[in-house]
């Protein structure tokens, strides 16, 4: 059986799985009998809503209020709420605080499955994603997790394209920058043979901005990677910063970016394979404390003790102690369990399967 067919098996299989823990819905949901405000907006036509301005100039019970210069304001507040990933107003030049790049982790997890956070698509990390893909290609690992959850983005595209490469084929496009007037597309495409060649998996979150969003659509395409987690941002887009006459600045998606297969990535963004939720908090606490713990202690849940062969011998029973120890604890306050990673966990899942039907 090839990899993609089990791929697909597996997506179906899980799919079943969640479809069965998910209790049946009693009834059809009904539709809304009140449209929202934004509902009612859109029903409106151009007619609609010249006669809406026409009609509140001349009733409005102030008029003076009904100005050129608040219509226009209203407006420009409008364009902010229903385009949040297009446009962004600035205070000044240094309204908006640089984001701390996010670094590269590596480790590899039980001893058979490579794991790499490419954080930040800077030159820094591409240069540990180096090592790091040596590394394991010297440990013969042929399963390889790529989290792009502490990936934002970036405006040098070619050097965000360089991280795709180490993935992608030779002579392939990894995404396109297309402008409006379609004449002026880039093509960032792959100009070297990849350092990996077995199966992938991505991990995305609302985190995963920019050319990450490209990256990962590009691992799915070309290596039949799945993408796990949750969408991603939805601003695969190139920024320009316009100056406004007071100072204040407009940040405008002039480009968008588009996917090998020709579909664009922006607003919409990358929609998961397998969605898993996770808080972005619980997350960033886990990726902070990574580096001194390693991912496992946030993999893994501590099962419940068991009686065995061994305790038997010793004289001891689990079971009675883990049932002691739970009564002594009653009246406390309940303890904070420990922050989990369901997003990765579901990952090595996946991974696992993968491996157990290629044995058969």
């Amino acid at each position: 059986m090839s990899r993609l067919l089990l791929v697909t098996f597996l997506i179906s299989v899980l799919g079943a799985n969640l479809a069965a823990q998910s209790p049946a819905p009693t009834s059809a949901p009904q539709p809304s009998a009140t449209p929202t405000l934004e509902e009612l907006v859109n029903s409106l036509g151009p007619a609609d809503l010249q006669a809406f301005i026409t009609l509140l100039k001349a009733n409005f019970t102030n008029p003076d209020a009904i100005t050129d210069t608040e219509l226009s304001r209203a407006t420009v507040e409008g364009l902010l709420v229903r385009m949040p990933r297009g446009i962004t107003l600035l205070a000044g030049k240094e309204s908006v605080a640089p984001a701390t790049p996010g670094g590269f982790y590596s480790e590899l997890i039980a001893g058979r499955t490579g794991y790499v956070r490419l954080g930040a698509l800077n030159n820094a990390n591409l240069q540990a994603l180096d090592k790091a893909l040596s590394g394991f290609a010297a440990k013969k690992v042929n399963d390889l997790i790529v989290d792009l959850r502490a990936s934002s983005g970036t405006s040098d595209l070619s050097l965000a394209t360089e991280f795709a490469k180490r993935f992608c084929p030779k002579g392939k496009p990894v995404f396109t920058v297309r402008k409006p007037t379609g004449r002026q597309d880039r093509v960032f495409s792959s100009d070297r043979e990849p350092e990996f060649r077995g199966l992938l998996m991505v991990l995305a979150d609302n985190d995963t901005s920019g050319a990450a969003e490209a990256i990962a659509a590009a691992l799915r395409f070309y290596n039949k990677a799945l993408v796990i987690g949750q969408p991603t941002a939805g601003r695969a887009a190139e920024y320009s910063d316009l100056p406004l006459p007071n100072g204040k600045g407009l940040r405008l998606a002039v480009a968008e970016m588009v996917s090998p297969e020709g579909r664009s990535l922006f607003p919409e963004g990358v929609k998961p394979d397998l969605p898993v939720e996770m808080s972005l908090s619980e997350k960033r606490q886990i990726f902070q404390s990574s580096s001194e713990k390693g991912m496992g202690p946030f993999i893994y849940e501590t099962g419940r003790p068991h009686m065995s062969e061994a305790a038997l011998l010793a004289g001891t029973n689990p079971e009675l102690e883990a049932a002691e120890a739970a009564q002594q604890r009653r009246g406390r306050a309940p303890e904070k369990p420990p922050p989990h990673d369901p997003v990765l966990q579901r990952a090595l899942d996946v991974v696992t399967s993968l491996e157990v039907y290629q044995k058969h």
